[in-house]
């Protein structure tokens, strides 16, 4: 009998690209857990001055007369990290255009609980650091981290339902979005104003490429990277240089699905009119025929789904866990671990994520619902949407990238911040998940 792990049961018949998009985000939170782990051993481990040796090497890019000086460290969440984000900016545009997100009705409950599950994590951590030298980080509790907690449910299967799924991962794409914003907006370094004209230009040619029907992906490509290293230039966070590409990318298709039928049927009829040469080969019309078909079949798709598709897996494979090679190497002294979990930082992000999303995510959806401003998704129940709300205090990925913005420079505030954003994400995780499979009534149940 062949064996099927839990997330291929649940997903092995469908392949919409909404489930491509869960797979993929299962398969990112399988590879960046087993990459933490791995980057914690290591440096815990005689290989640590090594490691840190790594991440710290200088690696110098010439171009002529212009040179890029950076660390490992820095390429890895200034450069590669972009094309993450220009992953999370292609997500948002299609939940926005055509997703969950494009159905105010559908869209109001994660809206609003995405926003107090930003909000209040913020404000609790602000409390426990006002006036301290951490209060510049109350970004980093308000991330949820979709990869880890969309891996959470669906490893849960049939246990919840494909509505709360959703409802999770529109509130965690909403939640994406607060995070760039707030890193455009606040974690910015001095601006340099020519340079930040200069990426906008960048961007008006993409955009004036998009409006005249351009859909080859290269001529984006090329622009992207000139624009990425004006926004480096400019102070702004270059990472945010991949979300703007990704809203000029065009996500309308050459040919429309209706044209692709009617059209394919004639040219299938017309391939099957000419005799086949033999059963190994066919003859030169035919083989035009079929080039005519499958250029029809890459025209009927937008050049933005396909490079979220494309992406997918470079992304899952590749950047996320190599950032989290270089940002989860954390040596800890596990003798001290009690002092530093109780620092005010330390001590923010844990209570932010861990209760502030809880109170955030399902205190809103709890009022909205009772207003009857919004419905619980369907074939679920509160004690369910409580579970979700916990698994989103996962905050993995986007909490780590805030932190070191918010104290850059600061080995000791990371330090604290990454130990509490660790075991925030564990004990959020395990809560939501035990809360989910053992505890929680379905709407079935009741």
């Amino acid at each position: 009998m062949k064996y099927y792990a839990p997330w291929e049961k649940a997903f092995k018949r469908v392949y919409t690209p909404f489930e491509h998009f869960l797979h993929a985000q299962t398969t990112t939170g399988l590879v960046l857990m087993g990459m933490t782990i791995i980057a914690l051993i290591v440096a815990n481990s005689p290989l640590y001055e090594s490691y840190k040796h790594l991440i710290h090497t200088t690696i110098e890019l010439d171009i002529g007369s212009l040179v890029i000086k950076n660390s490992l460290h820095h390429w890895i969440n200034d450069g590669l990290m972009a094309i993450f984000f220009f992953l999370i900016g292609l997500e948002i545009k299609r939940e926005v255009l055509v997703g969950e997100l494009s159905n105010i009705k559908v869209a109001i409950l994660p809206i609003l609980s995405a926003i107090g599950g930003m909000i209040v994590p913020a404000l609790i951590y602000l409390a426990i650091n006002n006036g301290e030298a951490g209060a510049n980080g109350w970004g980093i509790p308000m991330a949820t981290d979709i990869a880890f907690a969309i891996s959470a449910l669906v490893l849960l299967g049939n246990r919840v339902s494909p509505a709360l799924v959703t409802f999770l991962v529109a509130l965690a794409i909403v939640d994406d979005l607060g995070a760039v914003v707030v890193i455009a907006l606040f974690y910015t370094a001095d601006i340099q104003m020519n340079y930040l004209l200069l990426a906008g230009a960048m961007f008006g040619i993409m955009v004036i490429l998009n409006r005249f029907g351009i859909h080859a992906v290269l001529p984006y490509f090329l622009i992207g990277i000139v624009m990425w290293f004006f926004m480096l230039e400019s102070g702004v966070h270059a990472t945010i240089a991949g979300v703007i590409a990704a809203f000029a990318i065009p996500s309308k298709p050459k040919i429309a699905p209706t044209e692709l039928t009617k059209h394919t049927k004639n040219l299938i009829d017309e391939f099957e009119s000419y005799p086949q040469e033999s059963d190994m080969q066919m003859n030169e019309k035919q083989k035009a025929i079929l080039q005519n078909i499958k250029d029809r079949i890459d025209a009927v798709g937008s050049p933005a789904a396909r490079l979220e598709q494309g992406l997918h897996l470079p992304v899952s494979l590749i950047v996320i866990p190599l950032f989290a090679m270089a940002n989860a190497g954390i040596h800890i002294d596990f003798s001290s671990i009690g002092e530093v979990i109780t620092k005010p930082v330390s001590l923010g992000i844990i209570a932010g994520l861990l209760v502030g999303k809880i109170i955030g995510i399902f205190g809103v959806a709890l009022l909205a619902i009772k207003l009857k401003i919004a419905k619980l998704p369907q074939n679920s129940s509160i004690s369910q949407l409580f579970g979700v709300a916990a698994l989103g205090g996962i905050g993995f990925t986007m909490s780590m990238f805030v932190a070191d913005l918010a104290f850059i420079g600061n080995a000791e505030l990371i330090f604290e911040a990454k130990i509490g954003i660790l075991t925030a994400s564990i004990l959020a995780g395990a809560l939501g998940f035990i809360w989910l499979r053992f505890i929680a009534k379905s709407a079935t149940d009741l």
